[in-house]
């Protein structure tokens, strides 16, 4: 297997509510583009179909290097063996999770445009924390705004990784970079692109630029 990559680069999001092959062949498309994370995310699924849907997004992942997260569901990360979970704000208590989880696996957290809840976050043992909407999202139309200082903030006091969230395109993703964000999250803009890996290399382009 390739070696695996640092947390930086692109952070594909998966969409919900498209049938397994259309995702499979989508997520397939976006790793070929370059993505060194995929999150999985569905709200909704009954388990048997997440279970099948994360373990044939695992096996994509281990192909192409790339980690994969899932969204909220530590029994399945567990039941898998994927690389880690993420909670939002409403999703679990982190220390538990990482708990949970142990050393081995990766553990995200949403913080809005919060930077004590980011500072919570990493005491709590989370390896990266997220920020958005960076800008207006059409995933999360009323999502409030989060300031781009917190990524430098981020670097320079809690010394872990920052993702980007919210509204993120090509041509809107250089100031975020600039700010010192080091993933990019991405779901409308990449699955719904005319050519997914080429979109996804798009923004890998950009690291490899700054």
């Amino acid at each position: 297997m390739p070696e695996t990559p640092a947390l930086r680069g692109l952070y594909a999001i998966t969409p919900e509510g498209l049938a397994p092959d259309i995702l499979l062949a989508r997520v397939e498309a976006v790793l070929a583009g370059g993505a060194i994370v995929v999150q999985y995310r569905d709200k909704g699924g009954n388990p048997m179909r997440r279970y099948k849907i994360a373990n044939a997004l695992l096996a994509l992942c281990r192909r192409h290097g790339a980690r994969l997260i899932v969204n909220d569901d530590l029994a399945l990360v567990l039941a898998i063996d994927a690389d880690g979970a993420h909670l939002g704000g409403e999703d679990g208590d982190l220390a538990t999770a990482r708990r949970a989880l142990g050393a081995g696996k990766l553990l995200g957290a949403s913080c809005y445009g919060d930077f004590g809840r980011a500072r919570s976050a990493a005491a709590a043992g989370a390896d990266y924390v997220a920020f958005g909407a960076v800008y207006a999202s059409p995933t999360k139309p009323h999502a409030p705004r989060a300031p781009l200082d917190l990524f430098a903030r981020c670097r320079d006091e809690l010394r872990i990784p920052a993702c980007a969230i919210g509204g993120i395109t090509p041509d809107n993703a250089p100031p975020l970079l600039a700010a010192g964000a080091d993933m990019l999250a991405v779901i409308t803009d990449l699955f719904e692109a005319a050519d997914i890996r080429s979109r996804a290399a798009s923004y890998q382009r950009l690291f490899e630029e700054n």
